[in-house]
């Protein structure tokens, strides 16, 4: 029975540990804008592209600016996803404090590498840049989302058992999501 209580206490503390609790999704003038964000996630409309210059094969990280100018200006588009890069992106949401995130994040430095000058690789520290994480419903990290060159973007959150069992998840997922590339069934 102390097992169990034990394993239900400890699963929850992981749980809520990495949990970011940004209820609201108001940008600072306090409007909406996560309408715009949920819209091109279940949208299945075309993105304009426009010019960006070439990947660094590292991840670069995003301020707020950064990501109106790079990945999407959700102040001017709010009711539409309009993706600013000129290549595929994959940007991970994550936090210092985040024993997944700081996982994930030598996987995501080898891929930004092995996929230089076919996608960009961001990053947005939740805890700094807040606006953005409420902007895309950030509850828990680490969250990535996946965006095309054209069609919408796609979200997914945490990452697998081993450190190589999560760089062949982002793999099949860069793969199959950005560059539109489906993997053969051996």
């Amino acid at each position: 029975m102390k097992k169990i209580i034990f394993s239900i206490i400890t699963v929850a503390f992981v749980a809520s540990s990495c949990s970011n609790g940004s209820p609201s999704a108001k940008d600072a003038s306090g409007q909406n804008s996560k309408a715009a964000v949920e819209s091109a996630i279940s949208d299945k409309g075309d993105t304009t592209v426009s010019g960006q210059g070439d990947t660094p094969g590292k991840p670069v990280h995003l301020t707020k600016q950064d990501f109106l100018e790079k990945v999407m200006n959700y102040e001017k588009n709010q009711t539409e996803w309009v993706y600013e890069g000129d290549l595929p992106a994959l940007i991970d949401f994550y936090a210092d404090w985040c024993g997944p995130c700081r996982i994930a994040a030598p996987v995501l430095e080898e891929l930004a590498a092995e996929y230089k000058g076919r996608i960009h690789v961001y990053k947005v520290d939740t805890e700094k840049e807040r606006e953005l994480a409420a902007v895309f419903g950030i509850q828990s990290i680490p969250a990535f989302l996946f965006v095309p060159s054209k069609g919408r973007p796609t979200m997914s959150s945490g990452i697998a058992r081993t450190p190589e069992e999560t760089k062949e998840m982002f793999r099949n997922m860069i793969n199959e999501l950005l560059l539109n590339e489906k993997q053969e069934v051996l």
